[in-house]
């Protein structure tokens, strides 16, 4: 049989916050490679809109309303797309919120929100994900991918945003022991660290000539914002056999704003 290391024929893909933005940019790649995709998001329309697209790939789909936030909803979603699927190859912790306050006006309140869907949420869902593939495993059928989406923020200073910021740079770490953790069940486990990408959470900056001017057409060597799409391969790549011995890494992919 021909070597195909794209072909996501037969392997399973779970992406949270998979409605829009990133995250449905995710799902689209994974499913026109050939892969079953379970998107979880929160806006119903969004979810809806993301399901028509997905199937017109013609793979099995499954969209659900989880809140991230809620431990027990993300215990029964991951059992559910095991249950639907049959199994689970890919798990892309991809939902967010952002959290922009100046730090000494920063409340606990929005501090725990924050954290809670950045980085609680995280451990919950590659929880129940490593569980599921370590079981798997250990039955004779090694192998899985973790994916977390992170920020350049994790990498460079953020005012007004340190409590986003804490939870991207968390991740990374976390990602890099499951990395080293669970290697011998053969799951790798990597970081996508996005920089200025068009969705929901920078709607304002879009918005905002100056920043426009400033910072996406001096500082971003594409002179564009990124999209949805722009992280399609990256994502097929990891959920892919071409990754198959590419573990505790973390991908820029911010168009060159970090190194310009």
């Amino acid at each position: 049989m021909a070597y195909k290391p794209f072909d996501l024929t037969g392997k399973a893909a779970l992406v949270t916050g998979g409605n829009g933005g990133i995250g449905l940019g995710m799902a689209e790649g994974l499913a026109a490679a050939g892969a079953k995709v379970a998107v979880w998001g929160q806006n119903p329309e969004k979810n809806a809109r993301a399901e028509a697209a997905l199937k017109a790939h013609g793979v099995d789909v499954l969209v659900r309303k989880v809140d991230v936030a809620d431990e027990a909803a993300i215990v029964a979603g991951v059992a559910e797309v095991i249950d639907t699927f049959g199994r689970l190859d890919f798990c892309a912790a991809n939902a967010g919120i952002g959290g922009g306050a100046a730090f000494d006006q920063m409340t606990t309140e929005r501090w725990r929100r924050v954290t809670t869907v950045n980085l609680d949420a995280v451990f919950w869902t590659f929880r129940e994900a490593v569980r599921h593939m370590k079981e798997r495993a250990e039955a004779g059928d090694p192998g899985g991918s973790l994916v977390v989406t992170s920020s350049t923020s994790a990498i460079h200073g953020a005012p007004r945003n340190q409590a986003y910021a804490s939870t991207k740079g968390g991740v990374l770490a976390m990602v890099r022991g499951l990395a080293v953790e669970y290697a011998r069940y053969g799951v790798r486990a990597n970081s996508i660290l996005p920089g200025w990408i068009a969705t929901d959470m920078t709607q304002g900056a879009q918005d905002n000539d100056k920043f426009n001017e400033q910072v996406i057409l001096k500082r971003v060597p594409f002179r564009r914002w990124g999209e949805g799409e722009d992280f399609a391969g990256i994502a097929v790549y990891l959920a892919s056999d071409a990754s198959r011995f590419h573990t505790g890494d973390s991908f820029v992919i911010d168009g060159g704003y970090t190194i310009y």
